[in-house]
């Protein structure tokens, strides 16, 4: 394990699908941003049935979350918006927010942070040249992302927070969670 990041909103909040190795959670719907990973690991991100999936490429997981935030290198024409980017504890127009974008070469970037507009967290994924991306999940309790070091092998895995003071995910990513998550793993 190298590291893991928050997933998207719950899924009954119809924002989104979510399908694992041919198992449905939700339906995906056309349209929508998804991160897709292929059974040979690698991961994409775009447009259900217009950017992705990539043809002849057998799909390991799909998970959705509203349109995209970042299309082909510009923000959404929404992305001012307040309402359409998810519902906020307190209403507030900056809480945590995240999301996962990946660049022209297939970097994956994770980005995330307290008090964000949805325009802030575009623009700084836009400043690491995303050229498409998907907002994760919002609020201070659900927007958490570690590093994990090794130790040598042999004491538990150390949990790092990316974000400097996030609340933090009870368990770190490392034990039973409510929430969808994301982890990237070696080989």
């Amino acid at each position: 394990l190298v590291a893991a990041f928050n997933g998207g909103f719950k899924l009954d909040v119809d924002a989104g699908g979510f399908v694992s190795w041919g198992r449905v959670a939700v339906p995906l719907r056309d349209g929508l941003g998804s991160i897709v990973t292929y059974t040979s690991g690698q991961t994409d991100i775009g447009a259900w049935h217009q950017e992705v999936p990539a043809p002849e490429r057998p799909v390991a997981s799909v998970r959705q979350n509203l349109s995209l935030l970042i299309d082909n290198g510009r923000p959404a024409a929404s992305v001012d918006c307040v309402s359409c980017w998810g519902a906020t504890l307190g209403a507030v127009s900056d809480p945590a927010r995240s999301a996962l974008g990946i660049t022209a070469d297939g970097h994956l970037i994770w980005a995330g942070g307290e008090h964000l507009t949805t325009a802030a967290l575009a623009t700084a994924l836009l400043g690491a040249r995303v050229v498409r991306a998907v907002e994760l999940d919002i609020n201070p309790e659900w927007v958490a992302a570690y590093l994990y070091g090794h130790r040598g092998g042999v004491a538990p895995l150390a949990p790092v927070p990316i974000v400097p003071g996030q609340p933090g995910v009870p368990g770190q990513f490392l034990s039973p969670y409510s929430r969808d998550f994301f982890t990237i793993v070696a080989r």
